[in-house]
């Protein structure tokens, strides 16, 4: 199996950074040098840790972003964390203007994608999918089929899949279990469309992890390792002997890709005792 990791891992999401006019090339280019001698042979990006504004990201300076992972040994797995930046993007809102302005954005997320080398861009932004009271859920689905159907349209011919990533309960309300997100996939309509699973998330579902891979086959394209203590692979009580052994029988391509969200105590332990973990329970 492929392993990759997040780059905000040693960006640490929610740490002050000074303000940067543009891309921050020297800093990828040193957090790409750092993945690779942890070992690892791809990266995901969050493309706000790359300029303060993803809108203003050029595809000329994608096509830079991928050539200095390339020249560091390692491939643009695609990307995640898509909506954090710019501020006022939403995928179910009633709000058409907001929706045309999100799908807008993540078209431009799917060509930067395809220019750095990447092919596939996990949704998950929890924040910016989650449904208000007052908002009927039929509603919301049919509203965020036809935003995805649209991305899904520019992302496509790109080769770029659009991921789709159930979330905890406690992150959302929309898209809280694999069964729940393949039913929209179905909705969508779109070869573009699939699924990306992550073992946090699935940890806060009824049904085994294992299980849910199993039922997942024909839908998944991206998995996330990590644990629902928020650190990495190995980290915590999960036993991933029975996942890695799931992913095998459905014969899964893909890339095992490395995210926590608990930075501590650093970026490169966390980076090597994750793949040190999985080196060993893949075997």
């Amino acid at each position: 199996m492929k392993f990759a990791i997040c780059n905000e891992t040693w960006q640490q999401p929610g740490a002050p950074r000074p303000a940067h006019d543009g891309l921050r090339a020297d800093e990828w280019a040193r957090t790409c040098d750092a993945i690779a001698a942890t070992g690892y042979t791809g990266v995901e990006i969050a493309p706000f840790t790359l300029i303060d504004n993803p809108r203003d990201l050029t595809e000329a300076e994608a096509v830079q972003c991928g050539a200095i992972a390339r020249a560091a040994g390692l491939d643009v797995v695609g990307l995640h964390w898509l909506l954090v930046q710019p501020p006022g993007l939403h995928l179910t809102t009633p709000d058409a203007s907001v929706r045309q302005t999100t799908a807008e954005f993540a078209s431009h997320l799917a060509r930067l994608c395809a220019a750095m080398g990447g092919k596939v861009m996990v949704w998950g932004s929890p924040k910016q999918r989650s449904l208000d009271p007052t908002w009927s859920s039929d509603d919301a689905t049919a509203r965020a089929a036809d935003v995805l159907h649209h991305i899904c349209d520019v992302a496509g011919p790109l080769g770029v899949d659009v991921a789709l990533e159930p979330l905890g309960r406690a992150e959302t309300n929309f898209l809280t279990t694999a069964e729940e997100t393949i039913r929209l996939i179905q909705r969508v309509d779109h070869p573009a469309c699939r699924l990306h699973l992550d073992v946090k998330a699935m940890s806060d579902e009824p049904h085994s992890i294992p299980d849910i891979i199993r039922a997942s086959r024909d839908h998944m394209v991206h998995f996330h390792a990590n644990d629902p203590n928020r650190r990495g692979p190995g980290m915590g009580e999960v036993r991933y002997e029975p996942i890695i052994a799931a992913l095998r029988e459905i014969e899964y391509q893909g890339w095992l890709s490395v995210e926590v969200f608990d930075y501590t105590p650093d970026a490169e332990t966390i980076a090597r005792q994750s793949l040190a973990f999985l080196q060993k329970v893949t075997g």
